[in-house]
């Protein structure tokens, strides 16, 4: 153990990225930049709009800037050594580079999945139980509900870090990924994975399914309260309301879902690494968009804020 363990702090991976033609990586380059600067701008925007105005300050805007937040951090875990390794001569990364990046990104990507969770259950009350909301989404409630869902992801990534530190890596070191994953690692490792793939399918598909049923369960009955409701306007309302979070709900899980139930032979070196920019890259960018565009409440905070600001600068 002592022997793998040592080896294993000194290996240095090559990350393959998306291509090698220098053409396209200069292209990918721009291209991850300013997926980068947009999500950085969008999401720090929703964070500065929701501190700022107190109209916003209500469990739905304290998670939507937890989402936020998370977003930020998640793209960070991955464009930045992403960009890195395109314009530099060595593409490399090593053992505990990896290890610390695929940790934050575990991190990161399973909060989004439990904020997500905690953010349909906060529709749920508010659509079906509207007179008791203040009363259920109480401030320590929401708060237990973000540390709950910050406390799940670090445990449950460190789990998957841990079981990745005692891989032993022999053969080649060509990650044929453009960031250090979990199942592009299984499958490079000349160890025994029988026992990590079991814990993927289990654990891991338990940390998926249980957040994503419970979106499900609670949009089913949102969607019957706001059929049953008489009033036109409020069922438009009630939609309007719910279908930002549904669009990121679809876009989100749809790639996860697909990415990590399955099996490890049927891991595509090309498709898959296409897929992953999605929930990595792509997801995090639209994101902002998504819960600003047609958000009345986002739109006069943002003109309050911008009213304040002016009158302070005369």
């Amino acid at each position: 153990m002592k022997n793998s363990y040592q080896r294993n702090q000194t290996t240095e991976f090559l990350l393959l990225g998306l291509s090698d033609n220098p053409k396209v990586q200069t292209f990918l380059f721009l291209l991850f930049l300013v997926f980068y600067m947009i999500t950085l701008a969008g999401d720090l925007f929703i964070m500065l709009l929701v501190a700022l105005d107190p109209k916003l300050h209500n469990p739905m805007y304290l998670f939507l800037a937890n989402f936020s937040f998370v977003d930020i951090c998640l793209i960070s875990a991955i464009v930045p050594q992403f960009l890195r390794n395109l314009i530099s001569t060595r593409q490399t990364i090593s053992f505990v580079g990896c290890l610390t990046q695929f940790f934050f990104f575990g991190v990161m990507a399973n909060a989004e999945c439990l904020l997500l969770a905690v953010m349909g259950y906060d529709r749920y009350v508010a659509i079906y139980s509207p007179l008791n909301y203040s009363l259920v989404m109480s401030s320590k409630t929401c708060g237990m509900l973000v540390a709950a869902a910050y406390v799940i992801s670090v445990l449950h990534s460190l789990l998957y870090t841990l079981m990745s530190s005692q891989l032993s890596f022999c053969g080649s070191n060509k990650i044929h990924h453009f960031f250090c994953d979990f199942p592009p690692l299984l499958k490079l490792s000349c160890s025994d994975t029988s026992i990590e793939q079991l814990v993927v399918s289990t654990e891991g598909m338990a940390m998926l399914l249980v957040p994503f049923l419970f979106l499900v369960a609670s949009y089913t009955t949102v969607v019957r309260t706001i059929l049953k409701s008489r009033s036109v306007e409020g069922r438009w309302k009630a939609f309007s309301t719910c279908s930002s979070h549904l669009t990121v709900v679809a876009l989100y899980y749809s790639s996860l879902l697909f990415m990590y139930f399955k099996p490890l032979s049927s891991y595509s070196l090309d498709y898959d690494r296409v897929v992953s920019v999605v929930y990595s890259a792509i997801v995090p960018m639209l994101n902002p968009f998504i819960y600003s565009l047609r958000n009345k409440d986002i739109a006069r905070a943002s003109r309050r804020v911008l009213n304040r600001w002016i009158m302070h600068t005369r």
